[in-house]
């Protein structure tokens, strides 16, 4: 049995598995971050100085600071610090410096 599920790749509880209640808090945070995404922006290039908890941004081209090398990634504060996740073709966010949705074509 794999690990992750297929799509969303959020935890599989294991068998005989000790602590299981990290493992299924792991599954919601993701989920909590990526079912009906709503991204701040897409355009910002570096984190933004004051952030608050769960806020998300869709990394663009040429970002920087601890954005850096996560272009087309997402990027969510959470517990201090920042948490990416690696889109798949398909993935709708709304955007909100545009005030639309965004579709993740599976490339940029």
């Amino acid at each position: 049995m794999s690990e992750t599920s297929a799509r969303l790749n959020l935890p599989y509880i294991q068998p005989s598995q000790a602590q299981k209640h990290v493992t299924h808090n792991e599954a919601i945070r993701q989920l909590d971050a990526l079912v009906q995404m709503a991204a701040q922006s897409d355009s910002e290039t570096s984190p933004p100085e004051k952030v608050s908890h769960s806020e998300c941004y869709i990394i663009p081209e040429n970002a920087s600071g601890e954005w850096a090398g996560h272009e087309t990634e997402l990027a969510v504060y959470e517990n201090q610090g920042w948490i990416y996740y690696v889109p798949k073709a398909g993935w709708v966010a709304y955007v909100q410096a545009l005030n639309a949705l965004k579709v993740f074509d599976g490339s940029k």
